[in-house]
């Protein structure tokens, strides 16, 4: 029997872990290891940091979900991986601390045969002095990169409505919060349906809301941005977004990294060289990402963490990590299989694989401060990369480990979006896109790196009703209903 042990519950990692237990049965051994007891559909995090969704509409207990599937669920965080096993212990192992209450801080060695890494990120939020504490929970700024950070966030968000409808004008600043962020998406969903719920409580003359990102345009998204095709025409994202943000009287500062957050007031630093400061009564910052911090150690007992891990934390896989220069960049650099290049029974998806640079255009500020998007690696990428995983594995546990490896390049993916920009049945709006490929391949489509045919995105009331089947579809899907084999990562 051999044994899969799967690091991280999130949505690479869970599709990993339950694709992996179908295709393997009773005959193998899936185990799980996740420091959270719930599953969550992150993208709707948004909604409920507005009052729209509770923590508990996007949220479900993992437990009888792997009890389900017959997989082995240890709720606790992985601390440090042994790929050569040790003298007393010859197979490879991963050291383990429950967070189950009533085990706290108990550990565990977990041996296995072949490991995924799908920790997902460090919110990293130390990175900037004043953005919030381990657990985000700021004094001057609010998060929704998690239910309970959502929750509170609304809890703030409401507070403002009152102030706005007692006369008090409120000043609201979204966006990223350092200069090397990714989910640029996630802030830009957040910021118009921030808008929309005070144009619904009837207060949007008493607020000023301004978006803050350290893209070098409005529409990068961490993608270098895109053309697509809209009403028969190729518009840029960049004329995109400005139009919403235009049109919803929202303004922005771009190219910025965030270097303090005080009571009230942010400063930052623009690629130009030259500082700001921002006030506010109400902000919203996404947080940088690092690795989680995973250890390794070799046979005889040495720290071989750099050997495994890029310096960002996150598991080296088979990307061109030397490709250097930007003129240098070329999509064959991105990973295939996420195999780790030393220790083929490794393998990692999702965010917890590191990239070989970044997609957006590297820039820094004369004063040397980088301040461009990391590359994204959420939503269907994750679920694709982590489902083509699962699926390496299981060909090499039954068929043999020559058995050839599935690929899954975000270079030769493509992937769909929904951003919420508003909610509501008959009043909400999104913006549905398509994008092909994800990493833009310049020598196959000369000029935009993207086949226009299939790169295209509206923006309405049939977004939003599409997010929102969405939303239900994806939980459907990862509590492994009827049919959720049939539903698409």
């Amino acid at each position: 029997m051999a044994r899969l042990v799967v690091l991280g519950g999130g949505v690479s990692g869970h599709t990993a872990a339950t694709f992996a237990a179908k295709w393997l049965g009773s005959a193998h051994e899936v185990v799980v290891v996740t420091p959270n007891s719930k599953w969550n559909w992150i993208p709707s995090n948004i909604w409920v940091g507005v009052g729209e969704m509770s923590k508990e509409e996007v949220t479900f207990d993992l437990a009888p979900v792997y009890a389900k599937a017959g997989i082995n669920y240890k709720q606790a965080k992985a601390v440090s991986i042994n790929p050569e096993g040790t003298g007393a212990n010859e197979k490879p192992f991963v050291t383990i601390e429950y967070t189950l209450e009533g085990r706290e801080g108990e550990s565990e060695v977990v041996e296995y045969d072949y490991l995924i890494n799908a920790t997902g990120p460090k919110l990293n939020f130390g990175a900037t002095p004043g953005l919030g504490d381990a657990n985000g929970l700021g004094e001057h700024t609010v998060s929704v990169c998690t239910p309970d950070h959502a929750t509170h966030a609304n809890e703030e968000f409401q507070k403002t409505i009152e102030k706005m409808k007692n006369g008090e004008r409120q000043k609201f600043l979204i966006g990223t919060g350092h200069g090397l962020c990714t989910c640029q998406g996630a802030a830009f969903e957040y910021i118009f349906n921030i808008e929309h719920e005070i144009n619904k409580a009837g207060v949007r003359d008493m607020a000023d809301i301004k978006w803050i990102s350290n893209e070098s345009f409005l529409g990068d998204f961490g993608v270098g941005g895109l053309h697509m095709k809209s009403m028969g025409f190729a518009v840029s994202s960049k004329i995109f977004a400005e139009s919403l943000f235009t049109e919803r009287n929202v303004d922005w500062i771009i190219g910025a990294h965030v270097n303090k957050v005080e009571a009230g007031k942010v400063s930052f630093e623009l690629l130009d060289g030259s500082m700001g400061e921002e006030e506010f009564d109400f902000s919203m910052l996404i947080p940088p990402f690092a690795g989680v911090g995973l250890k390794a150690y070799g046979k005889d007992g040495s720290d071989i963490t750099d050997t495994i891990f890029a310096p960002n934390g996150f598991l080296k896989v088979d990307a061109n990590y030397g490709a250097g220069a930007y003129e240098n960049w070329k999509a064959s650099d991105w990973p295939e299989t996420y195999q780790n290049p030393t220790y083929g029974n490794i393998f990692a998806c999702g965010i917890a694989f590191a990239p070989p640079h970044p997609i957006s255009k590297p820039m820094s500020s004369p004063n040397g401060t980088p301040i461009n998007p990391t590359p994204p690696r959420t939503g269907m990428p994750s679920g694709i990369i982590g489902k083509a995983v699962a699926h390496s594995i299981c060909d090499r546990i039954t068929k043999g480990e020559n058995a050839p490896l599935h690929k899954a390049s975000m270079s030769d993916m493509g992937a769909a979006c929904v951003a919420s920009a508003g909610k509501g049945l008959f009043d909400g709006t999104a913006a549905a896109m398509t994008i092909y490929p994800v990493v833009p391949d310049f020598e196959k489509y000369p000029g935009t790196g993207r086949d226009t045919d299939y790169t295209f995105g509206e923006i309405g009331l049939a977004g939003h009703w599409i997010k929102h089947i969405l939303h239900h579809l994806f939980i459907w899907k990862a509590k492994l209903k009827t049919g959720w084999t049939m539903i698409p990562e």
